[in-house]
This record gives structure tokens, C-alpha cells and sequence, in this order.
């Protein structure tokens, strides 16, 4: 099994719901986003995926987040913006935007040096 992956970085605010503490307020973080994708069978160029296409995928993706109030973005206007759900959000919309034979196999979200969530795949 062949992996790959990449960082990408954003900066946007939320307000965490059904939260007792300071997070329940609003605030900001400078995102720090982890992709990784994996493959059995690399392509005629001996590459699973070019790592300039899966940039500017990642890319599209946290130009949306990027200085936004996420709590006014779908799906995060109904699901709990938490690092958690930015990560499993990343994942699933990166995941069906892929070439066949390249899949996802980890996004992992950081909202401080210290602190990250993941979602990955089984």
C-alpha cells in the first residue's frame, strides 16, 4: 500500500454548541490540516496521485472554510463545528473528489500546536 500526504493551513472562527465553557464563545483558529490518501496501484507515471492535483484539491476545499464563520456554512450550520467534524467533513468531501484506485485514509485537523482530531478510515 502505497500513502501520500500533504498540509494545508486555514483560518476561520466557530462557536462550539452544547459546550459549557469559554469555546461556547466566539474565537478563532489558525487550522492546521493533515491528508493523507492511500493506493495499491501507482500510475503509468509511477505516481498514486500527483501531489500538485491533490494540493489544489485540498486547496478548493479550505478556500471555502478560509476567514469564515463556520457556524453560517453547511454542514456546520446544524453540525457541531468541533476539529472532530471539520475533520470528518474534509475526509468525506476530498473522498469522492478522487481518482479510482486513490483513497482517503486519514485528515488530520489542528486548532493549536498542541491539539488535533482526526477521522480515518478503518
Amino acid at each position: 500500500m502505497f500513502h501520500l500526504q500533504i498540509e494545508g493551513d486555514f483560518a476561520s472562527a466557530h462557536q462550539l454548541r452544547e459546550y459549557k465553557g469559554k469555546c461556547e464563545n466566539l474565537h478563532g483558529h489558525n487550522w492546521r490540516v493533515l491528508v493523507r490518501v492511500c493506493g495499491r496501484k501507482l500510475g503509468p507515471s509511477g505516481m498514486l496521485i500527483d501531489f500538485g492535483v491533490l494540493k489544489a484539491k485540498l486547496r478548493a476545499r479550505l478556500e471555502g472554510l478560509d476567514h469564515q464563520f463556520l457556524n453560517e456554512l453547511p454542514p456546520f450550520d446544524v453540525v457541531n463545528p468541533t476539529s472532530e467534524n471539520l475533520a470528518k467533513h474534509i475526509f468525506e468531501t476530498l473522498d469522492a473528489d478522487l481518482p479510482d484506485g486513490v483513497g482517503m485514509h486519514e485528515v488530520r485537523v489542528w486548532e493549536s500546536e498542541k491539539s488535533a482530531a482526526s477521522y480515518m478510515r478503518d
